[in-house]
């Protein structure tokens, strides 16, 4: 009988060889899955890496002044490179394995079929020649018995001699055809054995080791294909570590640039107010008695007809700086201190020239294609560009007016130039204007410095408003005598040049009359006869007891 064994091993590396298809699938799933979680981790590092960004904002405009925000953006745009590169991890592992092996598997499927076919096909012929080979010796054994028994019956017949020689001569013949059926027989037989043994040896020592190399080079070429897709999955990792050293390399190199002298100095410099620290408290002898009223007929006699008074919120109208700022404070930032104010002045200067040039640069692209037009009139109508030029022509105008105006505020700051900025005069009753029939001079301060040497006055180059007529006499009162409620001390001297101020020297002691009401004035008396606003910003005040708990 055909032996089996090379047929149970068919069975057997038929069965591996499914296993390494099934391995090469499953190692292809794996490297699926790490391409999706690298592009998973990706996403969330960009997301991240947006989600704190800084807004376009003046809160975080103002923090990346600071070291330390500047490193920490930095590390923000380092994380988005990082991002990309496990972006491209993904990217190669999906072209350069998953690819390649799910191409590579159906090749392989391909190519077993097709070694197994052959092989059942060898099996097959093998198993019909020894089928052949079977029945050729069957018919070549029962022939040879046939001509055994045709040789006995014949020597049978002609031993008995009550038979015919017609019979004896029959069954020799017999006999005879017996015999040479049975000698075709075994040359058949004998053929067939020979070139089944043929057959046999080729199938194998020929046919059978030969499919079993190319299943063995099929085989080894499936671990080999893995083998180059694991080097090359460790491969796509390490080409990006160069890169990803750069972005760490970068975050090191930000956080390396923090400078914590310069961040804190910067917080110094925003927050400096630029005034000097008041003086020594000096001691206030309370001993002697200190008067607090003086007679009006004294007063109005010393001080006549300029004898400032409280504005009233009619006269608020001509006295721009006592209005109370809201929001945001007044546009010349002189709610700010000195420091400050110029570094906003400066700022909304830099705004200004910015937009002025935007202008500018529409401007210029508009002249030119107007020209162009010009040159080209089927393109267009130069006309229709006109009122646009126009309009921008006046932007520019209302922005370099703008630029002047805040300029022209920079240099009181920065004492190129002088302040303009006179006290409040005194209401005047109606009465008395009628009798004196003199103009009201309203002198409006447009900014109040800090004592720093820079704070000086010039009177008011505005026209003189004149007398208030009779119908608004019910807004004025007639003036009293005004009780002191504290006294103050002079911190920095102050010439009073313009009408309704006073003149101070430093150090000097006061009475106060009146408070600051918000226009950044207080109203002081040196003695009986004299009295006048000084800069709230130039005194100490101290209110008395009964005044504060009021």
């Amino acid at each position: 009988m055909l032996p089996t064994q090379k047929k149970d091993q068919f069975d057997n590396l038929e069965k591996h060889t499914q296993w390494g298809i099934d391995f090469v699938e499953r190692y292809t799933k794996f490297v699926k899955e790490r391409s999706e979680i690298e592009l998973n981790y990706a996403k969330q590092i960009r997301n991240l890496s947006k989600k704190y960004q800084p807004k376009k904002n003046s809160r975080e405009e103002e923090e990346n002044k600071y070291s330390s925000c500047r490193a920490f953006l930095s590390t923000l745009n380092e994380l988005q490179d990082y991002a990309g590169q496990h972006e491209l991890v993904a990217e190669n592992l999906t072209a350069q394995i998953i690819a390649e092996l799910a191409k590579y598997t159906q090749e392989l499927k391909a190519e077993r079929k097709s070694h197994f076919h052959d092989g059942r096909k060898a099996q097959q012929q093998i198993e019909n020649s020894w089928k052949q080979l079977e029945a050729c010796k069957r018919r070549f054994e029962r022939d040879c018995k046939e001509a055994d028994r045709a040789q006995q019956y014949f020597e049978k017949m002609d031993a008995d001699i009550n038979v015919t020689k017609a019979d004896v001569e029959k069954a020799r013949q017999q006999s005879q055809m017996r015999h040479q059926m049975a000698s075709d027989s075994k040359n058949e037989y004998a053929a067939y054995l020979q070139k089944f043994n043929q057959e046999q040896n080729d199938h194998y020592y020929t046919i059978i080791p030969n499919i079993f190399q190319k299943i063995q080079d099929m085989e080894e070429k499936r671990i080999e294909r893995l083998g180059e897709s694991m080097r090359t999955f460790a491969e796509v990792d390490r080409q990006i570590l160069p890169i990803v050293g750069k972005c760490l390399d970068g975050i090191t190199t930000a956080a390396e640039s923090i400078e914590s002298k310069n961040d804190s100095k910067q917080v110094v410099d925003s927050y400096k107010s630029g005034f000097e620290p008041p003086g020594d408290v000096e001691f206030e002898d309370y001993g002697q008695a200190m008067k607090r009223a003086v007679s009006e007929t004294s007063l109005s006699n010393s001080r006549g007809e300029s004898k400032p008074e409280k504005p009233t919120k009619r006269q608020g109208k001509l006295w721009p700086f006592i209005k109370k700022n809201k929001g945001s404070g007044p546009e010349d930032f002189s709610h700010l201190p000195p420091e400050q104010r110029r570094k906003k002045l400066q700022a909304k200067i830099d705004d200004l020239n910015k937009d002025i040039q935007k202008e500018m640069d529409q401007r210029d692209a508009l002249t030119k294609m107007k020209d162009v037009y010009i040159k080209n009139p089927q393109m267009g109508d130069p006309t229709s560009l006109d009122p646009r030029l126009g309009e921008i022509a006046q932007n520019i105008d209302k922005l370099q007016a703008e630029v002047q105006k805040f300029e022209g505020w920079l240099a009181e700051v920065e004492g190129r130039m002088p302040v303009k900025s006179d006290p409040p005069t005194k209401r005047q009753s109606a009465v008395f204007e009628t009798q004196n029939n003199a103009p009201v001079t309203n002198n409006c301060a447009q900014d109040r410095e800090s004592p720093d040497g820079s704070y000086t006055e010039e009177p008011s180059s505005e026209p003189p408003v004149k007398a208030a007529d009779p119908e608004f006499d019910d807004e004025f009162e007639e003036e009293e005598v005004l009780p002191t409620i504290g006294t103050c001390k002079a911190l920095y001297p102050f010439e009073g040049t313009n009408e309704g101020t006073i003149s101070i020297t430093e150090g000097e002691l006061l009475y106060v009359i009146e408070e600051d009401k918000g226009d950044g004035w207080t109203r002081v008396r040196r003695n009986e006869e004299q009295e006048g606003y000084v800069p709230t910003s130039y005194v100490e005040v101290f209110l008395d007891n009964n005044t504060k708990d009021s």
